[in-house]
């Protein structure tokens, strides 16, 4: 079990890390030929969904590792369940219908949900 939520959140983690990095520091105008959706949205909006990937990241990762708070890891993994929902709803009511890589996060998110139950 152990094998399995590290391999998963490994991966999660390095994706949000890199997605929500990008977010924070990247302008709109380099964000928009990724995310078609960031001049639907508030600048603002969009540097604190890359602040909650990265946090959520860290939450995958570091309570389990460090043995404090470990429920934390359940909770960022319900937490991008929740967020890829969002993402997805924004997708839908806008031009870019491409959900397929939010439908594979969502899902693999959700799969995380058991095996983060270990540290509880």
């Amino acid at each position: 079990m152990n094998i399995a939520y590290w391999t998963v959140a490994g991966l999660l983690a390095l994706f949000y890390s890199y997605s929500g990095a990008m977010k924070v520091l990247r302008s709109r105008d380099r964000l928009r030929p990724m995310m078609a959706w960031v001049d639907r949205m508030p600048l603002p909006a969009v540097r604190a969904l890359g602040t909650v990937e990265l946090l959520g990241a860290a939450g995958l990762i570091l309570p389990p590792l460090t043995g404090i708070a470990p429920w934390l890891a359940l909770t960022a993994a319900i937490g991008f369940v929740l967020l890829q929902t969002g993402a997805i709803a924004v997708h839908l009511t806008g031009e870019d219908r491409r959900i397929t890589l939010n439908v594979v996060l969502i899902t693999t998110a959700a799969l995380l949900t058991w095996p983060a139950t270990t540290w509880l």
